[in-house]
């Protein structure tokens, strides 16, 4: 009996491990990138479980989970301490050149917005990204941020895309687009530090790959897709943030990091799991904030849930361009450029075709 179910499990383990490698926009393809933790750490229990059944079929139990386990830390090592950090660590930098950055999935139906004020006013960040905010959330965020975070981007709305921006500092030349999906914001905008230094943030929240939202992954990738090609194409001083309901070392994720040539900061130093915040062994990262080679990090830090099911996230970058060169910036090969490019073209005439 426990040899029957302890193969069972390891063989439905190593077949979501080969599902997840296997390319293609299906949702349940992509949909098996989330949980690499979880599905490694069951194939190391699988293996360490495996003398409980017959003799016979142990060593292939054994074998079975290890190679789950191995497979999935080769994709999610980079995301521990135990590996180098990919945007490097703030040292005697200019307060006045330094952001910090909020960013916090309300939930829609999640009316605990004094919960989340609280959080804001005592974590004081420079910029606050909302998302999932409809105008219910934005009154109250209005009332309670007051005049001390005057420029702002409102996208209220009640398809659980809604989005919010508040800075302290001043919104240079801020848009609303559209990017692939008529119903799908993201907010563009240049911010003036203090020091008077000028960068480029991108807001996203595309659709995610699920059932009940969208069969293929193509809409979420050609998004992030379109906005690393703009970068790529003017590299200037960037931040992008937002929840890209999409995992940290995922296909997309991972491509879209070596296309744009954009920093992860949790690289080096921890998943910061941000979903979900309910259900501690089913947590993934899912709210991102991606840095060029010009920023440094001072801190970055998952923050107390206020009754969504994603925890905020806070992040302090510097703005320090003579530290450059001491980024090891992702590339892209000629293929994956091509391949960037493709998916940009495929969700945009499939958009049509809807």
């Amino acid at each position: 009996m426990h040899g029957w179910l302890l193969g069972g499990i390891a063989a439905l383990l190593l077949l979501a491990s080969l599902i997840a490698r296997v390319p293609g926009h299906w949702w349940w393809l992509r949909i098996c990138e989330f949980p690499r933790l979880q599905i490694g750490l069951a194939g190391a229990a699988c293996a360490l479980a495996s003398p409980l059944a017959d003799a016979a079929v142990t060593p292939w139990i054994a074998a079975g989970g290890l190679i789950v386990f191995a497979i999935q830390l080769r994709y999610i090592l980079p995301w521990t301490p135990l590996w180098p950090v990919q945007v490097k660590r703030a040292r005697h930098d200019r307060p006045d050149r330094c952001l910090t950055l909020l960013v916090a999935n309300v939930l829609t139906p999640n009316r605990q917005s004094e919960a989340l004020l609280a959080i804001i006013r005592k974590k004081d960040p420079d910029l606050i990204l909302t998302l999932e905010s409809d105008a219910w959330w934005g009154e109250r965020l209005d009332e309670g941020l007051g005049d001390d975070w005057p420029h702002a981007v409102r996208v209220p709305l009640d398809n659980l895309y809604g989005m919010h921006l508040y800075s302290r500092r001043p919104l240079v030349d801020p848009k609303v687009k559209w990017l692939i999906q008529d119903d799908i914001p993201s907010i563009h905008c240049g911010i003036e530090l203090e020091s008077g230094e000028r960068i480029r943030f991108h807001a996203l929240h595309p659709r995610p790959p699920a059932p009940n939202e969208s069969e293929e992954s193509l809409w979420r990738d050609g998004e992030l897709m379109l906005v690393a090609k703009h970068i790529h194409q003017d590299p200037v001083p960037t931040v992008v943030a937002g929840d890209l309901n999409d995992v940290a070392w995922s296909r997309s994720t991972r491509l879209f990091c070596r296309v744009s040539g954009m920093l992860d900061p949790r690289r080096g130093r921890g998943m910061f799991s941000t979903f979900h915040a309910q259900h501690a062994l089913l947590r993934w990262p899912l709210d991102h904030v991606f840095a060029s080679e010009h920023f440094t990090l001072r801190r970055m830090q998952r923050l107390p849930r206020f009754g969504s099911d994603h925890f905020p996230i806070l992040t302090t970058l510097c703005y320090r361009p003579s530290r450059a060169d001491e980024h090891d910036n992702p590339t892209a090969t000629r293929e994956e450029h091509r391949d960037a490019v493709e998916t940009v073209e495929q969700a945009r005439e499939r958009e049509q075709d809807d």
